[in-house]
């Protein structure tokens, strides 16, 4: 029914089309079935891409190492006083001092001798430069300044007791740190051991103020303005007394424009 010439004719070509829909559907089944060598390849990125992963792992396990381990040693130097690098640095340097005496001490050498051969010429000027520099002695001007010399070098010398400082804070906890309204005077009494350290400085003192006579350095770039020892001395003791009033005077004298 309904089955004319046309629709017979119809039939090889509805057959050739699902003859080439079977072909088509056959080289999809097989691309889609790997070979050897594309399973091997995909296996070799996969390796790749899990070697990567684990190197990425391992390099962020390590990085997260290291920054813990720099912020305990960050923490560990706020918790330092300001100057520790200076005082390690010194410290270092007294043992490395140490252990030279030592050796020249067991080679029968004079440590002083051995460390002079040591310094060039230029190190030593350049030390005296800056020790005197550092803290001149300008002579006897006055009472106040000479007190004030001697306060800061006993002060220089004081080793601090950290052990009887840590007791006395157990003892009196904040009054041991005095404030505007704290009463001190009568309050402290010295210990046997300090008073002994105190009277052992004093004789010291003593002593080596009964046997000290002290010769100033001479300056060679100092202008000569005397005729002979006493007339300089009697310059020196003038100029430390009136020498900031009479400047001007003395600096149109020398360049001739006084009045």
């Amino acid at each position: 029914r309904g089955g004319g010439p046309g629709s017979l004719a119809g039939l090889p070509a509805q057959c050739g089309s699902l003859q080439s829909e079977e072909e088509e559907e056959e080289e999809v089944e097989e691309a889609a079935e790997p070979g050897p060598a594309a399973a091997a390849a995909a296996e070799q990125r996969r390796e790749e891409r899990l070697r990567r992963f684990r190197e990425l792992h391992m390099k962020r396990y390590e990085a997260c190492k290291l920054n813990s381990q720099e912020v305990v040693e960050e923490d560990k130097r706020l918790k330092l006083p300001p100057n520790w690098e200076a005082k390690k640095a010194r410290l270092e340097w007294e043992l490395q001092v140490q252990e030279k005496k030592k050796e020249c001490a067991a080679r029968g050498e004079d440590y002083e001798r051995v460390k002079l051969l040591e310094i060039s010429a230029e190190d030593a000027e350049r030390w005296e430069r800056k020790k005197k520099k550092k803290n001149p002695d300008l002579g006897f001007s006055d009472y106040a300044a000479a007190q004030l010399r001697q306060y800061q070098r006993l002060t220089r010398q004081i080793k601090p007791d950290l052990e009887q400082y840590e007791k006395l804070k157990e003892q009196y906890g904040e009054a041991l740190y005095p404030t505007s309204d704290s009463l001190l005077h009568g309050t402290h009494v010295p210990s046997k051991d300090g008073v002994d350290r105190m009277v052992a400085d004093l004789e010291k003192q003593i002593e080596k103020r009964e046997r000290y006579s002290r010769r100033r350095p001479y300056n060679d770039d100092a202008d000569i303005d005397y005729i002979n020892e006493r007339n300089a001395k009697f310059n020196q003791k003038a100029e430390r007394f009136y020498g900031k009033y009479t400047a001007e005077i003395k600096q149109n004298l020398e360049r001739g424009t006084a009045v």
